[in-house]
């Protein structure tokens, strides 16, 4: 897999006017045409998760940490290339999530796919071409070579995780490992996992208080790896 400079060309956005770039896009698909690229798209896409007017969500795959270039270029594609009525929304599923790290909290955006973004649209040759030819875009998540659009109760599960009002918290540790209590009437103490629940965000610490070793029940920002 070949990598270019991302503030090159690669992720360079098109300068060109409109009736420029729409005039490349009809030569580059003949050569594709006459090169048999063009066989790619299936025409055949399934019905589940199509809204009455044909629209989907569907994955679409680039080069992970590269998301929101993406993103951009195909944006930019869709205003020079005049595919407003066919692409409607280009999104990069995101969550916050709090880290502990030295004792201290913090609150960071993570993708929740890296190296996917999420595309609504409705599929014809066009649009497949406009998206499946954007800089950093690797192909459509399906079936063989047949995109496959998301479930109503796929894109539902990650709007939710998407709009959560709570933070999710990150956890560094795992069942048998050392960590230290850096918050609580423990303090300072070190301790080995025994249990983790994610449920309920608690983490049970086996800790050695005054001879014995004893369960202490904490929440997970209350820990952090030894």
């Amino acid at each position: 897999m070949s990598m270019y400079d991302p503030e090159g060309q690669f992720f360079r956005a098109s300068e060109e006017d409109s009736s420029d770039a729409q005039a490349m896009e009809k030569r580059n698909r003949a050569a594709d045409s006459d090169s048999g690229l063009g066989e790619e798209f299936q025409t055949e896409i399934p019905g589940e998760g199509l809204d009455e007017d044909g629209r989907a969500w569907y994955v679409v795959h680039c080069y992970s940490g590269y998301e929101n270039k993406v993103r951009h270029n195909l944006e930019q594609r869709i205003e020079t290339m005049g595919m407003k009525e066919k692409i409607f929304d280009v999104v990069v599923p995101t969550e916050e999530e709090i880290e502990v790290k030295e004792g201290k909290r913090r609150t960071v955006e993570r993708r929740v796919f890296p190296g996917y973004i999420l595309v609504n649209m409705i599929m014809d040759e066009d649009s497949w071409y406009v998206v499946r030819n954007t800089p950093g875009v690797t192909g459509f998540v399906g079936m063989g070579n047949n995109p496959t659009p998301l479930r109503p109760e796929e894109v539902a599960q990650i709007i939710k995780r998407m709009e959560a009002e709570a933070p999710r918290i990150k956890v560094t540790f795992k069942s048998g490992e050392r960590v230290r209590i850096v918050d609580g009437p423990f303090n300072d103490f070190r301790g080995t996992v025994s249990e983790i629940d994610m449920e309920r965000a608690k983490v049970r610490v086996m800790v050695n208080f005054f001879g014995r070793e004893t369960p202490v029940e904490l929440d997970f920002l209350q820990v952090e790896k030894a």
